[in-house]
């Protein structure tokens, strides 16, 4: 059985920071892509970051949103996945979700096969 397990969510002011994690097990986690995506309320889920398995490199995606405020890195010893948020903003308040899918990064949802649960973040002004 699969399980993703984001942690790391927090109500922080604006320009602070935030690493989030996410916990995987029952999959073989070096052959998976993964990647983190965000729903605030009354919005669409959108892509935030991906990263490759690390065979081919490990490459690493940002939505232009969060471009050179936010890193994406993986242990594959630990099974997880981190987002490391900085200089945020109120309009990165969301609920943030990590996901698999096989291989490659995706910037659609629809192509991922695991998701967590979410974790709530909240950026105050």
């Amino acid at each position: 059985q699969v399980q993703l397990v984001e942690s790391g969510g927090a109500l922080v002011q604006a320009g602070g920071a935030l690493r989030l994690s996410c916990a995987a097990s029952g999959l073989a986690f070096s052959s998976y892509a993964m990647g983190w995506f965000r729903q605030a309320p009354g919005k669409e889920r959108e892509f935030v970051s991906g990263i490759g398995v690390s065979r081919s490199g490990g490459s690493t995606y940002f939505a232009d949103s969060v471009k050179g405020r936010f890193t994406i890195s993986r242990d594959n010893a630990k099974n997880t996945v981190y987002l490391q948020m900085n200089s945020l903003k109120p309009e990165d308040t969301a609920v943030y979700y990590c996901a698999a899918r096989f291989a490659t990064v995706n910037t659609e949802g629809s192509q991922y096969y695991y998701w967590g649960q979410g974790t709530q973040v909240t950026v105050s002004s």
